[in-house]
């Protein structure tokens, strides 16, 4: 059996260097995930695959795996966030506590938390766009609930929070060129958060949603046309409610509901000021529920 192993072993190694050949800017990184079985080994590679873009190809004996990837288009961190999605400890990320209950029995492996911070997933090379030197322009935007919003905690998640609001109260102001601006700033924000420094709730749902802030933050920032950011904004709005109800926070924050819309916003104020419609109707909706 040991040798039939080796043979498949040795055939899928020869399957991951053809893919490897159709890769541009070949980078290669070998790094530990932690998992058990043949199972395990389909669905690493799966999750971390991507066509043209990057390849994995995981031992199961060693658990090691290697990563060939176009190093212009991704890079390790990425990779391992969705392996980790799926359910796989690496030596970066940690994956979700329900994803991983989901697994088969069989797949799941015994979790070594002392790798990932106990028990937190993080990134070791400090994820890419760093802001360490960034300024933060929302103090920059004049608007009456900015210095409440900008007094948040200095919390992992403070400056996705600040760069939130700064979106929602432009289009309450219609400012299309201010929100794209302030998209750019938040997509910049959610790809320095370090995930070492959340909480296990935090981090469990930052695993969920800091792909789709990501997508919606660069779709806002995109275009000027304010009926598209707005209608982006709702999908926006939801995530970052999902995980700011997973925070402790320095003032309350106000979840506030548009029924013409059918849809919510995060707000620092309990005065509503409807994003979705701004001066048009800027007191239409209510607020349903406040995060403390």
């Amino acid at each position: 059996m040991k040798s039939i192993s080796k043979i498949l072993g040795l055939m899928m190694l020869f399957v991951s260097l053809v893919y490897s050949a159709q890769i541009k800017n070949a980078k290669t990184e070998t790094t530990k995930i932690y998992g058990n079985c043949d199972m395990c080994k389909s669905t690493i590679e799966k999750s971390g695959n991507v066509k043209n873009v990057a390849t994995v190809n995981w031992d199961e004996d060693s658990k090691m795996a290697t990563l060939t990837y176009d190093s212009l288009k991704t890079n390790q961190q990425e990779i391992l966030k969705r392996i980790a999605n799926a359910g796989y400890d690496s030596e970066s990320f940690y994956a979700p506590d329900d994803v991983y209950a989901k697994l088969p029995s069989c797949c799941q492996y015994k979790r070594n938390k002392t790798t990932t911070m106990d028990g937190h997933g993080h990134d070791h090379s400090a994820m890419k766009g760093s802001i360490s030197n960034e300024q933060d322009h929302s103090s920059m935007y004049d608007h009456s609930s900015m210095g409440k919003e900008s007094k948040q905690s200095d919390s992992p998640l403070s400056k996705v929070q600040s760069h939130y609001f700064s979106i929602k109260d432009a289009l309450i102001k219609a400012d299309s060129k201010m929100a794209s601006a302030q998209s750019k700033e938040l997509m910049n924000a959610v790809t320095a958060v370090k995930m070492g420094e959340l909480s296990p709730s935090e981090h469990d749902a930052w695993m969920k949603v800091m792909n789709t802030l990501g997508t919606d933050a660069k779709a806002i920032s995109q275009t000027q046309d304010i009926k598209k950011q707005r209608e982006t904004f709702k999908s926006l709005s939801k995530n970052m409610y999902d995980l700011l109800k997973t925070s402790k926070h320095s003032a309350p924050i106000y979840y506030q509901y548009c029924p013409m819309q059918d849809a919510n916003w995060l707000s620092m104020e309990n005065t509503v000021k409807n994003p979705y419609y701004g001066a048009q109707m800027l007191t239409c909706g209510s607020t349903v529920e406040t995060l403390k």
